[in-house]
């Protein structure tokens, strides 16, 4: 059962797995994704781990309070700057490690770079530091598949009334053509934590340039893990692998 965290003007959905504790993973998702969409996910890597594990879903998503649209261009420097640190503070998390997937892999990446001490070590998944055509291709058709198929039944599951807002803000963010112009690598040398980045073989948003990226990048030490038959979800496709490798990481920092 979610609970309700008030924040600013904002109400956010969370949930814990596991005990609520200073040190916890924080699980950050993805452009279309909430609490649910990770499913047992979280959990698996708590029990991994042995450290609990933090997941909410950000405004706009899932049982969270909606959000005016257009979302601004940059909303994933927006979230890692002014909303992150105020999740973090509000729940007495002191120490963290990030688990971002796509999008959260992004903020999670830039909330590393500004951070002061609090983060100890960043898994993103799929992450996107810049804009390559083939995301934007790729983005484009899903908007077929919201407005015609069963995509938009799908994910009402998830985030009920937000729906809309949460398609739309970030369908419209990433086709916006002033959007090619983000570029978060030049937060990657700021990064002195531990960081492993993941990405399947087969991703359909993204080319490995995202995974060189972040290993020429980051200036702390940096691991990679690109997995085959794998695409953009590496949590889900190649779940055993992942949560493994998480593991081992977090066993390291």
């Amino acid at each position: 059962m979610a609970a309700r965290l008030s924040l600013n003007s904002m109400d956010l959905e969370y949930t814990w797995f596991g005990e609520p504790a200073a040190h916890a993973l924080v699980f950050l998702h993805e452009g279309l994704g909430s609490v649910s969409l990770w499913r047992d996910f979280p959990a698996r890597v708590a029990a991994a781990t042995g450290i609990p594990a933090l997941v909410f879903s950000r405004v706009g998503y899932g049982g969270s309070s909606p959000v005016a649209l257009p979302r601004p261009l940059d909303y994933l420097e927006r979230e890692a700057r002014d909303v992150l640190p105020g999740v973090l503070d509000a729940l007495d998390i002191v120490s963290t490690i990030l688990m971002g997937h796509s999008d959260g892999a992004s903020i999670a990446l830039v909330h590393a770079a500004q951070d002061h001490g609090r983060v100890k070590g960043v898994v993103a998944m799929a992450p996107h530091t810049f804009v390559e055509d083939m995301c934007v291709a790729a983005i484009a058709q899903v908007t077929a598949a919201f407005e015609s198929g069963d995509l938009r039944a799908r994910l009402q599951r998830h985030h009920g009334s937000n729906v809309d807002c949460a398609f739309w803000g970030w369908n419209r963010a990433w086709l916006d053509p002033a959007f090619k112009a983000m570029d978060l690598r030049p937060y990657l040398p700021r990064i002195q934590v531990p960081v492993l980045v993941i990405q399947g073989e087969d991703d359909e948003y993204a080319t490995l340039a995202q995974v060189d990226a972040v290993v020429d990048g980051v200036g702390g030490a940096v691991e990679r893990l690109v997995l085959p038959q794998c695409g953009h979800f590496p949590h889900r496709d190649q779940a055993d692998a992942v949560v493994g490798a998480i593991g081992a990481f977090v066993a390291r920092l």
